[in-house]
Protein backbone atom coordinates (compact mmCIF):
# COMPACT_ATOMS: atom_id res chain seq x y z
CA UNK A 1 0.00 0.00 0.00
CA UNK A 2 1.42 3.34 -0.70
CA UNK A 3 0.89 5.89 1.84
CA UNK A 4 -0.09 9.51 1.06
CA UNK A 5 0.51 13.05 2.85
CA UNK A 6 -0.88 16.18 2.24
CA UNK A 7 1.06 19.52 3.72
CA UNK A 8 -1.07 23.06 2.76
CA UNK A 9 0.49 25.53 3.16
CA UNK A 10 3.87 23.76 2.73
CA UNK A 11 6.08 26.77 1.18
CA UNK A 12 6.76 28.32 4.92
CA UNK A 13 6.63 28.84 8.18
CA UNK A 14 4.40 26.00 10.23
CA UNK A 15 3.79 24.11 6.76
CA UNK A 16 6.81 24.03 6.22
CA UNK A 17 8.21 22.51 9.34
CA UNK A 18 5.38 19.92 9.12
CA UNK A 19 5.89 19.17 6.14
CA UNK A 20 9.29 18.46 7.49
CA UNK A 21 8.29 16.22 10.13
CA UNK A 22 5.72 14.03 7.61
CA UNK A 23 8.35 13.49 4.80
CA UNK A 24 9.69 9.31 5.91
CA UNK A 25 5.99 8.84 7.58
CA UNK A 26 4.29 8.78 3.95
CA UNK A 27 5.58 6.77 0.52
CA UNK A 28 4.38 9.80 -1.55
CA UNK A 29 4.60 13.44 -0.14
CA UNK A 30 2.05 16.41 -1.69
CA UNK A 31 3.80 20.21 -0.72
CA UNK A 32 0.75 22.08 -1.24
CA UNK A 33 0.72 26.10 -1.44
CA UNK A 34 -0.45 29.19 -3.74
CA UNK A 35 3.21 30.14 -4.25
CA UNK A 36 5.09 27.97 -7.37
CA UNK A 37 8.50 28.95 -6.26
CA UNK A 38 8.01 28.21 -2.71
CA UNK A 39 6.54 24.61 -3.02
CA UNK A 40 8.88 23.97 -5.53
CA UNK A 41 11.55 24.71 -3.39
CA UNK A 42 10.09 22.26 -0.42
CA UNK A 43 9.68 19.93 -2.34
CA UNK A 44 13.33 19.82 -3.96
CA UNK A 45 14.22 19.94 0.12
CA UNK A 46 11.97 17.10 0.91
CA UNK A 47 11.99 14.49 -1.84
CA UNK A 48 8.30 15.40 -2.21
CA UNK A 49 5.68 16.53 -5.21
CA UNK A 50 4.95 20.08 -5.44
CA UNK A 51 0.92 21.13 -5.63
CA UNK A 52 0.44 24.67 -6.49
CA UNK A 53 -3.57 25.46 -5.78
CA UNK A 54 -5.34 28.13 -4.05
CA UNK A 55 -7.33 26.39 -1.82
CA UNK A 56 -11.01 28.62 -1.97
CA UNK A 57 -10.63 26.85 -5.30
CA UNK A 58 -13.45 24.24 -5.11
CA UNK A 59 -12.14 22.69 -8.41
CA UNK A 60 -8.30 22.89 -7.29
CA UNK A 61 -9.31 20.86 -4.66
CA UNK A 62 -11.24 18.31 -6.64
CA UNK A 63 -8.13 17.97 -8.29
CA UNK A 64 -5.72 17.56 -5.49
CA UNK A 65 -7.94 14.79 -4.31
CA UNK A 66 -7.92 13.06 -7.79
CA UNK A 67 -3.98 13.44 -7.57
CA UNK A 68 -4.36 12.25 -4.15
CA UNK A 69 -6.32 8.96 -5.27
CA UNK A 70 -4.45 8.12 -7.92
CA UNK A 71 -0.77 8.27 -5.92
CA UNK A 72 -2.26 5.40 -3.27
CA UNK A 73 -3.79 6.17 0.26
CA UNK A 74 -4.16 9.09 2.29
CA UNK A 75 -2.45 8.45 5.20
CA UNK A 76 -1.96 12.30 6.94
CA UNK A 77 -3.48 15.43 6.25
CA UNK A 78 -1.74 19.18 7.62
CA UNK A 79 -3.74 21.71 7.14
CA UNK A 80 -1.76 24.75 7.78
CA UNK A 81 -2.41 26.91 5.18
CA UNK A 82 -4.58 30.42 6.07
CA UNK A 83 -3.95 34.31 6.08
CA UNK A 84 -3.51 36.61 9.26
CA UNK A 85 -5.85 39.53 9.85
CA UNK A 86 -3.92 41.85 8.27
CA UNK A 87 -3.63 40.47 4.83
CA UNK A 88 -6.99 40.56 3.63
CA UNK A 89 -10.67 42.14 4.50
CA UNK A 90 -13.32 40.03 6.72
CA UNK A 91 -14.93 38.11 3.98
CA UNK A 92 -11.60 36.89 2.48
CA UNK A 93 -10.38 35.45 6.36
CA UNK A 94 -13.40 33.71 6.52
CA UNK A 95 -12.99 32.43 2.81
CA UNK A 96 -9.44 31.20 3.00
CA UNK A 97 -9.62 29.83 7.25
CA UNK A 98 -12.59 28.75 7.57
CA UNK A 99 -14.60 27.82 4.63
CA UNK A 100 -11.47 26.35 2.41
CA UNK A 101 -11.07 24.09 5.50
CA UNK A 102 -14.27 22.76 5.10
CA UNK A 103 -14.27 22.52 1.71
CA UNK A 104 -10.84 20.39 1.89
CA UNK A 105 -11.79 18.22 4.44
CA UNK A 106 -15.15 17.28 2.95
CA UNK A 107 -13.66 17.13 -0.90
CA UNK A 108 -10.69 13.85 0.61
CA UNK A 109 -13.47 12.51 3.41
CA UNK A 110 -14.06 10.05 0.56
CA UNK A 111 -11.00 9.07 0.81
CA UNK A 112 -10.46 8.69 4.32
CA UNK A 113 -9.72 4.91 5.67
CA UNK A 114 -8.63 3.66 8.26
CA UNK A 115 -5.32 5.33 10.02
CA UNK A 116 -6.18 8.85 8.19
CA UNK A 117 -5.72 11.82 10.23
CA UNK A 118 -5.79 15.42 9.78
CA UNK A 119 -5.41 18.27 11.72
CA UNK A 120 -6.28 21.41 10.97
CA UNK A 121 -4.26 25.12 12.05
CA UNK A 122 -6.93 26.72 14.27
CA UNK A 123 -5.85 29.87 16.40
CA UNK A 124 -5.77 30.47 20.76
CA UNK A 125 -7.30 33.94 19.35
CA UNK A 126 -11.21 32.56 20.26
CA UNK A 127 -9.77 30.81 23.35
CA UNK A 128 -9.22 33.90 24.79
CA UNK A 129 -13.01 35.73 24.20
CA UNK A 130 -14.72 35.40 27.41
CA UNK A 131 -17.42 36.85 25.80
CA UNK A 132 -20.85 33.95 25.30
CA UNK A 133 -21.06 33.98 21.71
CA UNK A 134 -24.51 34.94 20.13
CA UNK A 135 -26.25 31.26 19.22
CA UNK A 136 -27.24 32.64 15.94
CA UNK A 137 -23.12 33.12 15.05
CA UNK A 138 -22.70 29.69 16.54
CA UNK A 139 -25.43 28.11 13.76
CA UNK A 140 -24.10 30.51 11.27
CA UNK A 141 -20.77 28.75 11.98
CA UNK A 142 -21.88 24.89 11.84
CA UNK A 143 -22.97 25.58 7.80
CA UNK A 144 -19.40 26.82 7.01
CA UNK A 145 -20.48 25.98 3.07
CA UNK A 146 -23.87 28.27 2.66
CA UNK A 147 -22.90 30.91 0.38
CA UNK A 148 -24.64 33.34 2.87
CA UNK A 149 -22.43 32.40 5.66
CA UNK A 150 -21.02 35.94 6.31
CA UNK A 151 -23.94 37.52 5.86
CA UNK A 152 -25.47 35.56 8.62
CA UNK A 153 -22.65 36.43 10.75
CA UNK A 154 -22.85 39.53 10.03
CA UNK A 155 -26.65 39.84 11.16
CA UNK A 156 -26.09 38.07 14.25
CA UNK A 157 -22.86 40.29 15.37
CA UNK A 158 -23.20 43.35 13.44
CA UNK A 159 -20.69 45.72 12.22
CA UNK A 160 -17.87 44.46 14.69
CA UNK A 161 -17.27 41.50 12.97
CA UNK A 162 -16.02 43.56 9.95
CA UNK A 163 -12.83 44.19 12.52
CA UNK A 164 -10.82 42.32 10.06
CA UNK A 165 -8.77 40.99 13.90
CA UNK A 166 -12.57 39.54 14.87
CA UNK A 167 -13.35 38.46 11.72
CA UNK A 168 -10.12 36.07 12.50
CA UNK A 169 -11.04 35.47 15.66
CA UNK A 170 -14.61 34.14 14.62
CA UNK A 171 -13.33 31.96 11.77
CA UNK A 172 -11.27 29.63 14.00
CA UNK A 173 -13.80 29.56 16.42
CA UNK A 174 -15.46 27.78 13.44
CA UNK A 175 -12.63 25.52 12.80
CA UNK A 176 -12.54 24.37 16.53
CA UNK A 177 -16.05 23.65 15.64
CA UNK A 178 -16.10 22.10 12.45
CA UNK A 179 -13.46 19.31 13.80
CA UNK A 180 -15.85 18.22 16.60
CA UNK A 181 -18.17 17.73 13.62
CA UNK A 182 -15.71 16.11 11.52
CA UNK A 183 -14.60 13.79 13.56
CA UNK A 184 -18.23 12.52 14.22
CA UNK A 185 -18.50 12.16 10.25
CA UNK A 186 -14.75 10.36 9.97
CA UNK A 187 -15.27 7.90 12.59
CA UNK A 188 -16.85 5.20 10.88
CA UNK A 189 -14.09 4.94 8.61
CA UNK A 190 -11.95 4.30 11.27
CA UNK A 191 -10.34 8.16 10.44
CA UNK A 192 -9.23 10.99 12.72
CA UNK A 193 -8.88 14.80 12.86
CA UNK A 194 -8.06 17.34 15.28
CA UNK A 195 -7.06 20.91 15.25
CA UNK A 196 -4.50 22.81 16.89
CA UNK A 197 -4.29 26.05 18.73
CA UNK A 198 -1.38 28.00 18.38
CA UNK A 199 0.18 30.82 20.39
CA UNK A 200 2.50 33.40 19.30
CA UNK A 201 5.12 31.48 17.02
CA UNK A 202 8.09 33.07 15.15
CA UNK A 203 7.35 32.58 12.29
CA UNK A 204 7.67 35.20 9.27
CA UNK A 205 3.52 35.90 8.94
CA UNK A 206 3.98 35.89 12.72
CA UNK A 207 6.40 38.59 12.79
CA UNK A 208 3.98 40.55 10.62
CA UNK A 209 1.18 40.35 12.74
CA UNK A 210 3.63 41.71 15.57
CA UNK A 211 4.49 44.42 13.56
CA UNK A 212 0.84 45.20 13.46
CA UNK A 213 -0.49 44.77 16.61
CA UNK A 214 1.90 45.51 18.88
CA UNK A 215 -0.17 43.94 21.99
CA UNK A 216 0.91 40.75 20.96
CA UNK A 217 3.75 41.45 23.13
CA UNK A 218 1.92 41.27 26.56
CA UNK A 219 1.12 38.11 25.19
CA UNK A 220 4.52 37.07 24.99
CA UNK A 221 5.07 38.71 28.37
CA UNK A 222 2.43 36.76 29.98
CA UNK A 223 3.29 33.41 28.66
CA UNK A 224 4.78 31.69 31.40
CA UNK A 225 7.48 30.21 29.16
CA UNK A 226 8.49 33.47 28.88
CA UNK A 227 9.01 33.50 24.84
CA UNK A 228 7.71 32.71 21.64
CA UNK A 229 7.20 29.27 20.07
CA UNK A 230 8.70 27.94 17.16
CA UNK A 231 7.16 26.49 14.30
CA UNK A 232 9.17 23.11 14.81
CA UNK A 233 7.67 22.87 17.96
CA UNK A 234 4.04 23.20 16.59
CA UNK A 235 5.13 21.06 14.02
CA UNK A 236 6.18 18.47 16.63
CA UNK A 237 2.65 17.95 18.05
CA UNK A 238 0.84 18.13 14.34
CA UNK A 239 3.52 14.72 13.67
CA UNK A 240 2.16 13.40 17.16
CA UNK A 241 -1.87 13.79 16.21
CA UNK A 242 -1.28 12.38 12.63
CA UNK A 243 0.70 9.51 14.22
CA UNK A 244 -0.50 6.33 15.23
CA UNK A 245 0.59 6.49 18.51
CA UNK A 246 -2.16 9.11 18.73
CA UNK A 247 -4.75 6.78 17.25
CA UNK A 248 -7.30 7.65 19.86
CA UNK A 249 -7.29 11.41 20.06
CA UNK A 250 -10.03 12.44 17.81
CA UNK A 251 -12.74 15.84 17.54
CA UNK A 252 -10.77 17.79 19.80
CA UNK A 253 -8.36 21.16 19.93
CA UNK A 254 -4.37 21.11 21.26
CA UNK A 255 -3.19 24.71 21.96
CA UNK A 256 0.59 24.99 21.64
CA UNK A 257 0.64 28.32 23.40
CA UNK A 258 3.52 28.06 26.13
CA UNK A 259 0.71 28.27 28.92
CA UNK A 260 -0.67 31.71 27.98
CA UNK A 261 -4.15 30.07 28.06
CA UNK A 262 -3.81 29.12 31.51
CA UNK A 263 -1.89 32.27 32.62
CA UNK A 264 -4.38 34.36 31.55
CA UNK A 265 -7.66 32.29 33.01
CA UNK A 266 -5.76 31.69 36.24
CA UNK A 267 -5.92 35.81 36.15
CA UNK A 268 -9.52 35.94 35.64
Amino acid sequence: MTTVGVVTGAGRGMGLACAERMAGTVDELLLVDLDEAAAKEAAGQLGGRAYVLDITDADGLRGLAERVAGLGTLRAVAHAAGISPSMADWRRIFEVDFVATARLAETLRPLATAGTAMVCFASMAPLLDPTVPPPGALAALDEPLDPGLTGRLREALGESIEDTGTAYSWAKRGVHRFVRQEAVRLGPAGARICSVSPGIIDTPQGRQEAGEHPSMAALVERTPLARRGQAAEVAAVVAFALSAEASFVNGIDIPVDGGVLAALGAAR
